[in-house]
């Protein structure tokens, strides 16, 4: 895809492609086991290549996620699009830009780019990101949050430096691939999103997928005939047998048909194309309802008594025992009219134990894919350098033990600061606005406020200064 873009953007292509691409490499070795000289390696390797290229790169660490801000799973408002006149605008100018920037770069030699990495990842980065891998149960979670790890730090990288969309490199057999395995994993209502040619799911990045017309077969020959130079990493998955994840088994599914029926990935893919990207019914008149806390997507919940998967994973959750009787006739006595309590939400957590239960909370936020890669999380407790990241976003991080629950349950002490920074912040937001459309509903109920007495009597139907015989006699008629 680079060697394309590359080639889209010389002076000799008949349909000159106008953009300014830059490219960013994000290095996974903490994630895949590397040692620290072969992950020196790797990055002399990739630094080589993008310096031939010349365009503005950016290498990052996939430890960085350790010290993102909560803005990034925010989706932000995309800009509005521009009239005709704004698009030619816009055209001259990058026509200038280039103009000037090919100027630059004949008058002086080749220019080192600053944008590269400022410096390697702290030994606390590292050991927080082993720590997290090796608290994942199975290799599929393992390759489905490093995913998800990976697209929030390409995000943020893009918003930082003003992009405005992403191109990914996958082809046509790697979406096939993915297709099967979102359906085996209960994304099926965001395949549109995860195999689509465009993902707008983030707002104001747009992920594109511009590869997904050629195979991996057709990929390989094309590196090999123009001698295109290549980078080989390993991945989670390498080496790992056919049926060690869903991510494996499936793609030796696909290949293993593709070998027998050459049109197997075909016509997956263009099954994947006729999905469309339609919103939830309770969502399709109004704004779109609450996202996923990782993937970001609408979230595919639906009530408890539903006869969906996640209608019977709702029901298991809730309590099986009814309280004993003595103990709910006992006369309780509310802690909220001290003024104490109300700040604590006291009387709130009594009611719903899950309140006060942060995995609870976190697990509110996210979808039903996402849940189920959650229960592969095994207790661990924080690091040192993920305690002093949390400090600095205000949480406070429990240590396994704490209570009796985390010793049976899984713990997200070992995600990200910025996760859990966010899943506080949309738990209290949703607890400030439970609270006011509340006060509002009683408000309603009760009497206006502000209203005379002899506003309210005429309100409830009543003739101010009338005697109760008299207002008897008037119901009567």
């Amino acid at each position: 895809m680079l060697w394309q873009v590359l080639e889209g953007l010389s002076q000799d292509s008949a349909k000159r492609l106008r953009f300014v691409p830059g490219v960013v490499f994000a290095d996974e070795g903490a994630a895949c086991g590397q040692s620290p000289e072969d992950r020196a390696k790797t990055l002399a390797e990739a630094k080589l290549v993008l310096q031939t290229v010349g365009f503005p790169w950016h290498i990052v660490a996939l430890e960085e996620v350790f010290s993102l801000p909560p803005s990034v799973l925010r989706c932000s408002a995309r800009e509005p699009v521009g009239t005709e006149g704004a698009y030619k605008a816009a055209v001259d100018s990058f026509l200038q830009q280039h103009h000037v920037l090919g100027e630059e770069k004949q008058s002086r030699p080749c220019p080192q780019h600053p944008q590269g990495r400022a410096g390697p990842p702290t030994a606390g980065q590292t050991e927080a990101l082993s720590r997290l891998f090796n608290s994942v149960k199975t290799l599929t979670a393992k390759e489905e949050l490093l995913q998800t790890l990976r697209t929030h730090l390409i995000l943020h990288v893009a918003r930082t430096h003003g992009y405005s969309k992403v191109m990914t490199g996958d082809s046509c057999t790697r979406l096939a691939v993915k297709l099967m395995t979102s359906l085996a994993l209960g994304r099926g209502a965001f395949l549109a999103w995860d195999t689509g040619f465009s993902d707008e799911r983030h707002g104001d990045v747009v992920v594109v997928r511009p590869m997904r017309e050629h195979t991996l077969k057709e990929v390989a020959f094309y590196n090999r005939l123009f001698a295109v130079p290549s980078v080989f990493t390993p991945a989670v998955d390498t080496k790992a047998p056919e049926k060690a994840s869903i991510h494996r088994l499936m793609e030796a599914f696909i290949l293993r048909l593709q070998a027998q029926f050459p049109s197997t990935v075909s016509t997956v893919y263009r099954t994947s194309e006729k999905l469309v990207k339609a919103p939830r019914d309770g969502c399709a008149a109004g704004t779109p309802g609450p996202r996923c806390l990782l993937c970001m997507c609408v979230l595919d919940v639906d009530t408890a008594d539903s006869a969906t998967a996640f209608g019977a994973q709702t029901s298991s959750q809730l309590p099986q025992t009814q309280p004993p009787v003595a103990e709910a006739e006992a006369p309780t006595v509310s802690c909220c009219h001290s003024g104490m309590g109300r700040a604590q939400h006291c009387c709130r957590m009594e009611a719903d134990p899950r309140a006060c239960d942060p995995r609870a909370c976190v697990t509110a936020q996210l979808c039903y894919g996402c849940r189920v890669n959650m229960k592969d999380l095994v207790s661990g407790g924080p690091s040192p350098a993920r305690e002093q990241a949390g400090a600095g976003l205000g949480l406070r991080l429990r240590s396994p033990g704490t209570s009796g629950s985390s010793l049976l349950q899984p713990s997200l002490d070992p995600l990200p600061p910025y996760i859990l920074a966010e899943a506080q912040l949309r738990s209290q937001r949703a607890e400030a606005e439970q609270e006011i459309q509340e006060r509002l509903l009683e408000a309603e109920d009760g009497a206006r406020p502000g209203a005379t007495s002899a506003e309210q009597a005429h309100e409830d139907g009543a003739r101010p200064g009338a005697t109760s015989a008299e207002q008897e006699g008037a119901d009567g008629l």
